[in-house]
């Protein structure tokens, strides 16, 4: 095959798609930034890539592959290393025996041609693809499970067994960067960020050593045989956080900081003596996507916008609940940067601080020496603060500070981990809180969690089992029967789960004066009736059953993250079901619009690496 030298600024003029002016601007443009100029036409809105992708595929007479509903073969694409993919925006799509299909972002890059002709060692006939679907494939292609195996059988080979490590080799800093445990360990942290991880778990076991990586929520299991290689890979851990190498009988905390694929990870690592080791946990926040911003979070547009309204208030306590990992302190974070200015003072007292915030007073709660949160609030609220934020209310002591600072003119923000905002208030009461403090403090309650986006590119109609049709008919009545519902076959994009990316899923409780009164009153059921009256109040188990209906998530989702909900509502027998609003359509406002990928992450709440606009872990 011949490849054609084709000028694609002239063409496009030539073809009508853009003006002279138009490219000359992109040509400039192009100086700045070192771009291909395709692309810079792309990133200037001058043409759309599906424009620009069908004129390649017409003008150079070559297939144009959809990869979103193309299904990569993980073994063919490896046929091209993965440093040759990602330099020339490549990736193998087909072997026939006699020659390679491969899909260019470029494909008018003459350059590109010859070398993968010539690392591929057969003929190459080429295919244009969408330069982001193309890093997709190649990120969920090139897993390094491989990589991790081999290494980790020679670390194997290198330590012996486990009481033949030398403690003196791990910490010793000279030709550190070859050694098998340091290149294990980049693999294994290269690999978690790649597919979007927002914890990395290692595991001794009794026959080997387990690797587990939370993504979206959920573990993904790589098992390897050398368990002789835990120790040493534990050992280094513990060196990279300051940590005593020699203790394997007492938990340790500790923190380190690390590059990863041009990213800046935190990780907060946790250690745990097993029966046949230690356990490590590691936590990745990766510093470099910055804080979120509450437009970015996904939040419905009336719920954040009367989530804005509470936490521009002067005074008073606005509480984030959820369960662990359900993104509470992302959504904290985007409520403070929003309201940091110049003239406010804020303090906050976090365990551990996650994310660094300009003008923000933070400080790391020491629980080990007694600088409680308690302890930290009795401080901060004499040095003169406009906001407060507690991390968590873990004891009565902390609740009645807050409270206090909440009614004597100060806004206070925290967490609890409870299952909805309901229930919030009334284990506020239930910690001992006094019923007229919380009353006048408390001004609202959002509670939230994360469900699992079916992966668009797998999504298949799915039909209810019946129990799911018992329960839908009781909330939706006979109408349940005209929906349909989704979920994901798996495949390359995804995983094989049926799910990429993830959503948040809100519940904004503002307290009126029927709810400050029963609560004045400490009356849980009346308190709990006059929410369910609230006609802005909607339950966050129908606003879940929105996105199932609207194909955005599943019903097994829904079930799996929510399932406790419904059976609270089930054993309470109260008819909040019947007496909420009508279920949202995707055009109410109740449904998030936002994008999921690694990301997209990424990082991620458990999150990982998680997506773009995807919530982070707390």
């Amino acid at each position: 095959m011949t490849q054609q030298r084709i000028r694609i600024g002239d063409l496009l003029v030539e073809k009508g798609r853009i003006t002279d002016e138009q490219l000359k601007s992109a040509l400039a443009e192009q100086k700045k930034t070192g771009r291909k100029l395709g692309r810079q036409l792309i990133e200037m809105g001058f043409v759309s890539e599906g424009d620009m992708l069908d004129l390649l595929s017409e003008q150079l007479k070559i297939p144009r592959v959809d990869l979103r509903h193309y299904r990569l073969d993980p073994e063919t694409v490896q046929k091209l290393p993965e440093t040759h993919a990602r330099r020339f925006r490549a990736i193998v799509l087909e072997d026939t025996g006699e020659d390679y299909l491969v899909g260019l972002a470029d494909p008018t890059d003459i350059f590109a041609y010859d070398e993968l002709s010539r690392v591929l060692k057969k003929p190459v006939r080429l295919a244009v693809v969408s330069e982001d679907d193309l890093l997709n494939g190649i990120d969920t292609s090139y897993r390094r499970t491989d990589e991790i195996a081999n290494l980790a059988e020679e670390l194997g080979e290198e330590v012996g067994s486990e009481d033949d490590i030398d403690l003196a080799t791990l910490a010793d800093d000279q030709g550190e960067a070859n050694a098998p445990v340091v290149r294990l360990l980049q693999s294994i942290m290269e690999d978690a960020v790649q597919v979007g991880a927002s914890d990395v778990h290692i595991e001794p076991d009794e026959r080997g050593l387990r690797i587990r990586q939370r993504v979206d929520g959920v573990l993904q299991e790589h098992i390897m045989q050398q368990k002789n290689v835990a120790a040493a890979l534990i050992s280094r851990l513990k060196i990279m956080c300051g940590l005593n190498i020699s203790e394997r009988r007492m938990p340790q905390d500790g923190r380190f900081q690390v590059r990863v694929r041009g990213r800046s990870i935190d990780v907060r690592l946790s250690t745990l003596p097993m029966q046949h080791g230690e356990s490590v946990v590691m936590r990745l926040l990766d510093q470099s996507q910055g804080i979120l911003s509450l437009d970015s979070l996904g939040m419905p547009e009336e719920v954040l916008r009367r989530f804005r309204r509470r936490i521009h208030q002067p005074h008073g306590l606005v509480l984030v609940t959820g369960p662990t990992g359900s993104g509470k302190t992302t959504t904290l974070y985007g409520a403070l940067s929003e309201i940091n200015k110049a003239e406010v003072k804020i303090i906050t007292a976090e365990d551990p601080v996650e994310y660094r915030l300009a003008r923000v007073n933070q400080v790391q709660v020491r629980e080990d020496i007694g600088f409680t949160f308690a302890r930290v609030l009795r401080s901060a609220l004499r040095q003169d603060p406009d906001i407060l934020m507690v991390g968590e209310m873990r004891d009565e002591e902390t609740a009645m500070i807050g409270l206090r600072a909440a009614v004597t003119g100060h806004l206070v923000f925290s967490t609890l981990h409870t299952n909805d905002a309901v229930a919030t208030a009334i284990r506020l009461l239930d910690m001992g809180a006094e019923s007229y403090m919380l009353s006048a403090a408390l001004r609202g309650i959002l509670a939230q969690r994360l469900l699992r986006r079916v992966c668009d590119n797998c999504k298949t109609p799915y039909q209810p089992d019946d129990q799911e049709s018992v329960w839908l008919r009781g909330t939706l009545g006979e109408r349940a029967d005209e929906i349909t519902f989704y979920q994901g076959r798996g495949c390359h994009r995804c995983n094989n789960t049926g799910y990429r990316g993830r959503m948040g899923v809100f519940e904004l409780l503002e307290i009126n004066a029927e709810m400050a009164d029963a609560l004045r009153r400490g009356d849980q059921s009346d308190f709990a009736a006059a929410c369910r009256r609230d006609p802005h109040y909607r339950p966050m188990s129908l606003v879940a059953l929105d996105y199932a209906r609207d194909g955005v998530t599943s019903l097994e989702e829904v079930f799996r993250v929510l399932g406790e909900v419904e059976e609270e509502a089930e054993v309470e027998g109260t008819s909040e079901v019947e007496e909420a609003p009508p279920v949202a359509t995707a055009s109410s406002g109740y449904t998030l619009e936002h994008g999921g990928g690694p990301d997209g992450t990424g990082h991620s709440d458990r999150g990982g690496g998680a997506p773009p606009l995807a919530l982070e872990d707390d």
